[in-house]
């Protein structure tokens, strides 16, 4: 529900430890080489340095492996909108609700 033009400001803020120091680092990088430090800019390197590709296949994989099973509804559903974030091929409304 951030704003836009807030989501920068508001993420490095909340940044500690060794991603603040990653963050000044890449920053001063950044502005040295005059590249733009927007939003996406940040968001695309920070989920490179710490969410790398094979993290992002295994939990695309876990979500189309996702079954109820012994969870209850609530459980499930959390579970589907969490891996659901990580599913990498477009979805159409139709699919999703066969896939829950």
């Amino acid at each position: 529900m951030c704003p836009e033009d807030s989501r920068l400001a508001f993420a490095v803020y909340m940044l500690t430890g060794e991603a603040e120091h990653w963050w000044i680092s890449m920053k001063s990088i950044m502005e040295e080489r005059q590249e733009l430090v927007t939003w996406e800019v940040f968001r695309r390197n920070f989920l490179s340095e710490y969410f790398p590709d094979n993290v992002k296949y295994a939990k695309e994989v876990e979500f189309l492996q996702l079954t109820q099973g012994s969870k209850f509804v609530a459980e499930y559903a959390e579970k589907f909108k969490h891996l659901n974030r990580f599913y990498t091929m477009p979805l159409d409304e139709e699919w999703r609700c066969r896939k829950f």
